[in-house]
């Protein structure tokens, strides 16, 4: 699977994740580019990205920045 994420990184705050089969690739692509085009025509800078995962779970566990706040992760370390 092929996930579009959305981040923004000031906040920590996940904006959006879109998800595509694989047979989608280019239109996984196309949609952050168009994406990318349209935060930066209204000036505003996220972090967009696509990410490959064999399901949500797995992605969540991958790149938990993008899914859990600086509090919950920082619990997380300290135990």
């Amino acid at each position: 699977m092929i996930f579009l994420v959305e981040y923004d990184r000031p906040s920590g705050c996940l904006i959006s994740c879109r998800t595509f089969s694989d047979s989608r690739r280019v239109d996984a692509e196309d949609a952050r580019i168009e994406r990318e085009v349209a935060l930066n025509r209204a000036g505003v800078e996220r972090e967009i990205v696509l990410l490959e995962a064999a399901s949500e779970d797995a992605l969540r566990r991958t790149h938990r920045r993008y899914f859990e706040d600086l509090n919950e992760l920082a619990t997380e370390l300290a135990e």
